[in-house]
C-alpha cells in the first residue's frame, strides 16, 4: 500500500501569504492610528495644562500683591501699574527661583519669530542694589514710564545675580491675553464710585483685576480675582 502524503499547492500558499498580508497591513494601520490619537491627546493635554499653570500662577500672584512703595529720584512711586496687556506689582516668590523674598514682577506680550506672541514675566528682587541693576541686566524702572515701548526679547530664562533677576516664559503661544482693574479712578479732591478701567495708574492698588488669557487652541473663561485687603464683590467686566 503506497501512502498519499498531502501538501499545499502554491495557489493555496499565495492565497495565505495575501491573507496574512492583508492583515497585516489591518494591524498596523490601526497602531499607527492609535498612535496618531494617542499624541494629539498628549499634545493637547500638554497645552492645557502650559495655560492652566500660567493662569493658576498669575492669579496666586495677584492674591498675594504687596501694597509697596518704591523712592526712585526723590519720588515715590507705588509699584502696581497696568493697562490691557501688562501688569507689574509686588509679590512674594518662594526659595525655587533664586532668592527668596519679595520682588518686583512684570507679565508682557513679546513678539515671536511665528505669528503669535508669548506671555513673559520680568523680575527684580525687591533691594535697591538690585532694582538699579547690574553690568549684565537692566535697572528697574516704573511700568507707566515705558508704556508704548516694545519689551525686549532678548535674555529669556535668564538667573541672572544668584537669581535675584529673570526672565522667564510663562506660555509660548498667547491668543488672548486682557486684563482690567475694577476700583477707584484717580482724581484729585473727590471721591468717585470703583469702575472698571482699562488703565491703572492710581497711588493704591484696585479691588480687583480682571484677568483673560488663552492660547490659539485653548479658551478659557474670564476671572476676576479680588486683591488683598479689599472687599469681596459681585461685578462684570
Amino acid at each position: 500500500m503506497r501512502q498519499h502524503q498531502t501538501g499545499f499547492t502554491l495557489v493555496e500558499l499565495l492565497i495565505a501569504l495575501a491573507l496574512t498580508s492583508i492583515i497585516m497591513l489591518l494591524l498596523f494601520s490601526g497602531l499607527r492610528l492609535g498612535s496618531r490619537a494617542w499624541d494629539s491627546v498628549d499634545q493637547v493635554t500638554e497645552q492645557v495644562n502650559e495655560l492652566r499653570v500660567a493662569r493658576q500662577f498669575i492669579e496666586r500672584t495677584l492674591r498675594q500683591t504687596r501694597e509697596i512703595t518704591v523712592n526712585l529720584e526723590g519720588q515715590r512711586h507705588t509699584v502696581f501699574a497696568g493697562d490691557q496687556t501688562r501688569l507689574e506689582l509686588v509679590a512674594p516668590l518662594s526659595d525655587q527661583v533664586g532668592i527668596p523674598g519679595l520682588y518686583v514682577l512684570r507679565f508682557e506680550l513679546e513678539a515671536t519669530t511665528g505669528d503669535h506672541q508669548r506671555l513673559v514675566m520680568t523680575r527684580w528682587l525687591l533691594h535697591p542694589d538690585v532694582l538699579n541693576g547690574g553690568g549684565d541686566y537692566p535697572a528697574w524702572e516704573p511700568l507707566l514710564d515705558r508704556f508704548g515701548s516694545a519689551p525686549s526679547g532678548d535674555g529669556l530664562d535668564q538667573e541672572i545675580a544668584a537669581g535675584a533677576y529673570g526672565r522667564t516664559v510663562l506660555l509660548p503661544e498667547v491668543g488672548t491675553f486682557e486684563l482690567g482693574y475694577f476700583g477707584e479712578p484717580p482724581r484729585v479732591g473727590q471721591q468717585l464710585e470703583p469702575e472698571w478701567l482699562e488703565t491703572w495708574d492710581n497711588q493704591s492698588l484696585p479691588q480687583q483685576v480682571l484677568l483673560y488669557l488663552t492660547t490659539p487652541q485653548q479658551d478659557w473663561p474670564a476671572t476676576q480675582v479680588t486683591l488683598p485687603g479689599a472687599p469681596p464683590m459681585m461685578s462684570f467686566y
